[in-house]
């Protein structure tokens, strides 16, 4: 089974790994396994995202903005109490 590291300093490629990422979680020794593949330099590289991940990405950045910039406060109101109703019923 094949599992890989996400790099903390690179967001761009968190989410072209979602998909990839294992059900389960790691044990100890998975993860120890993992860190010293990574201070070796014995991991396999991380493949570079692709134009469609980084223009999603920019998209997804700006969208929640842009979106709660068009709404009039009584559709933000409204869409919150939605959710508060949502959240605190069974």
């Amino acid at each position: 089974m094949k599992f890989h590291t996400i790099p903390i300093l690179n967001p761009l490629r968190y989410h072209s790994l979602m998909e990839t990422k294992p059900k389960k979680r790691k044990d100890f020794s998975q993860v120890a396994f993992d860190v010293a593949q990574i201070a070796t330099g014995e991991a396999e590289p991380m493949p570079e995202p692709t134009e469609r991940q980084l223009n999603s990405r920019k998209g997804g950045l700006k969208g929640g903005k842009a979106r709660a910039d068009k709404l009039t406060p009584e559709e933000r109101s409204e869409i919150a109490k939605k959710a508060a109703q949502k959240r605190w019923s069974n």
